[in-house]
């Protein structure tokens, strides 16, 4: 039977998030900032993991600068082609995760919204990669901001469209399921405690309602527009919802549909899972999905760029300053653009048009 969130007793929540504890991010700062486990976790079960994922160790690994492939890309050889229909210009926002001062910032300074935070880039096409909540301190005010300019952006014949990413699954799964017991394979897990212990605000939860969860619920997992593939994750996990755009969508849909908590807690698993693209192997694994869905570059959010590039490079005599995100990270060959900026980890919040000036 489902359960409210946060109802479970104290002692058996306790319990469960040792199931799930890992380090932190470096250099988090926000409500979560010295918690020992904000990162995106979930519990031990290798055996559905690809060879080298070990989601019981730091989530989000320090690697070395030279452990990324840098490839010189030329513009020329990815060129996207652009559309003849009338449209207005692409623009993408990376992971906001609660922050909503600084997403109102960005869309300011690219000229989406005017001073008061009202629509004003006309036609202009706008796609969020998913994860508004969770971390920063006001993820239903990031939700409510986007539903309003979904409105007044199609009213100026343009749009503003969201896709879903593994913490709008968290808070779902939080709100719906709460202290029911999912089948993890490796011992008690529950999405409470999956969403405290990646940074779940009780605000946020205070203040969601049945409209925010309806929106979240029906969001698409996957688009292509313009010949970008525009995903959250940075995985192959989507191939295993079926074989074009419309079935992943769908199937993903209807297993939020069908309110069953083990199907929801392996589809939040799933979304969990990243890097796929870095590294030897990393081009052949955009290809993957770039062969079956379409599109000539994939667009991404969820990995902070600073863990892609090296930028966090040692965990001891950190710069407090913080990772330098200068834009977009380009890379596996040129077939993957990064647009998690670590807003979290006092990076920056992206909202950059396509294509890139590079």
């Amino acid at each position: 039977m489902t359960q409210g969130a946060g109802q479970g007793p104290e002692t058996e929540r306790t319990a469960t998030l040792r199931d799930f504890r890992v380090p932190a991010y470096v250099h988090e700062t926000g409500p979560y900032g010295q918690s020992t486990h904000p990162g995106d976790v979930v519990p031990p079960h290798e055996e559905a993991y690809p060879e080298g994922y070990t989601p019981t160790e730091r989530d989000l690994p320090v690697i070395n600068r030279g452990d990324t492939l840098q490839v010189p890309v030329d513009p020329a050889s990815h060129a996207v082609p652009q559309p003849n229909d009338g449209a207005g210009p692409l623009y993408v926002v990376g992971d906001v995760h609660g922050y909503l001062d600084e997403l109102l910032a960005a869309l300011q300074e690219q000229g989406l919204i005017d001073a008061g935070g009202n629509w004003c880039a006309g036609t202009a096409r706008l796609w969020f990669l998913g994860d508004f909540t969770d971390r920063g301190p006001d993820g239903i005010g990031v939700i409510e901001l986007v539903m309003r300019l979904s409105a007044e952006a199609a009213a100026a014949g343009g749009y503003c469209k969201a896709l879903m990413g593994n913490h709008e699954l968290l808070l779902l799964g939080a709100k719906r399921f709460g202290d029911t017991p999912v089948n993890s394979g490796a011992g008690t897990a529950t999405f409470q405690a999956a969403w405290l212990l990646n940074g779940g605000q009780k605000t946020d939860m205070d203040r969601l309602q049945d409209h925010h969860l309806q929106w979240m619920a029906r969001l698409d997992a996957v688009e292509e527009v313009d010949g970008y593939l525009l995903l959250h994750s940075d995985t192959t996990a989507y191939l295993d919802y079926g074989d074009s755009i419309e079935a992943v969508n769908d199937t993903i849909r209807e297993t939020l549909t069908r309110n069953d908590a083990d199907e929801c807690w392996d589809l939040f698993r799933k979304f969990t899972k990243r890097f796929s693209f870095r590294d030897e192997g990393g081009a052949d694994a955009a290809r993957s999905l770039l062969d079956t869905y379409g599109g000539t570059r994939v667009v991404h959010g969820h990995s902070p760029i600073p863990y892609l590039t090296g930028e966090v490079g040692s965990e001891e005599g950190e710069d407090d300053a913080g990772p330098v995100v200068e834009g977009p990270h380009v890379y596996a060959e040129g077939l993957a653009i990064a647009m998690d900026g670590g807003v979290t980890m006092a990076g920056k919040l992206l909202v950059r048009q396509l294509p890139l000036d590079v």
